[in-house]
């Protein structure tokens, strides 16, 4: 076994999830990542948790629940490290782990070079202070303007919260991605209207070779032109699935665009759309699914404040 890798995870679990000496600590994988999720059940031992390693079979999608008793088995836990092809951060067993106490990190599509280089290297103190900021103007927000090569896309978030996705979850109930890096929000069901070009990934595809042009209508995909549309829209279903349940500012100086949206949706200066379920964390889609695709060098208007021009942030 890879022992940079076992090194790596110990700084992870001490510093982004405080794992102490004697808590009971759920690794949760799947049959594609149960390597890397063996050299963190190593290195919890050794940091003398009560560690415990959960194989899935692997989901057929993000945002897929995980099986019954291993969803309680995350409820039970106090620490919960979520390592699988797919992602279980948008899944009520998340949300129900996270409300009963668990400090919890999902980790989906890791791989070993992302656990040795880029995002998870980052200044965690610096990624919390930036996210922290731009939830907050989220939060803060009522309409969203989003412009890029020609095409604009509108939506509302008014009376929703921004989410901070900080890596560093150190207090009961706090969760989210690892690597990380991102201030999100729920925009509210239905506003959307525009179209937007994704030309940096798409979740579970990879990276793009040509911009994906998607048409929406109240909130919802109406067409989709270009590489990986067929892909997408099949993924997405004709139901709940098209929504657009997400949208995001990347806030990790570390982070590169490596076709795994973990990190990519993290990349500082990007910004990401999501389509499908948002009610873990604050929307009221729930479709079984969850979409992210990352867009690059866009202008981002919040109200009347320009916070982004051509991928800087200005706020």
């Amino acid at each position: 076994m890879n022992q940079q890798l076992i090194d790596i995870s110990r700084n992870v679990l001490q510093n982004c999830l405080g794992l102490k000496a004697g808590e009971t600590f759920l690794i949760v994988t799947d049959d594609v990542k149960k390597d890397l999720a063996e050299a963190v059940y190593e290195a919890g031992k050794s940091l003398g948790a009560e560690t415990m390693l959960a194989v899935m079979q692997e989901r057929e999608r993000s945002g897929q629940e995980p099986p019954a008793p291993l969803a309680a088995a995350m409820v039970a836990s106090q620490v919960v490290l979520c390592i699988t092809e797919h992602s279980l951060t948008h899944t009520q067993a998340r949300k129900a782990a996270a409300a009963a106490g668990a400090r919890l990190a999902t980790m989906p599509g890791i791989t070993e070079d992302m656990f040795l280089e880029g995002a998870i290297a980052a200044d965690y103190s610096q990624v919390k202070f930036l996210t922290e900021k731009v939830t907050g103007i989220l939060t803060r927000g009522k309409q969203v303007r989003i412009d890029k090569g020609g095409y604009t896309l509108t939506f509302s978030i008014e009376g929703r919260d921004g989410v901070p996705s900080t890596g560093v979850y150190l207090n009961p109930g706090e969760s989210g991605n690892l690597p990380s890096g991102e201030g999100y929000i729920a925009p509210v069901e239905g506003s959307a209207a525009g179209q937007i070009l994704i030309d940096g990934s798409l979740a579970n595809y990879g990276k793009l070779s040509s911009p994906l042009l998607l048409t929406i209508e109240q909130g919802r995909i109406v067409t989709a032109e270009g590489e990986a549309a067929d892909w997408l829209l099949g993924k997405l279903g004709d139901g709940d699935g098209r929504q657009l349940g997400e949208f995001g500012i990347g806030t990790n100086d570390k982070a590169r665009i490596t076709g795994v949206v973990l990190e990519d949706e993290k990349v500082y200066g990007t910004i990401h759309v999501a389509f499908g379920s948002n009610n873990t964390f604050g929307g009221t889609v729930s479709a079984g699914v969850h979409i992210d695709g990352v867009v690059t060098k866009a202008d981002v208007h919040i109200d009347q404040l320009k916070i982004m021009d051509r991928g800087n942030l200005l706020a």
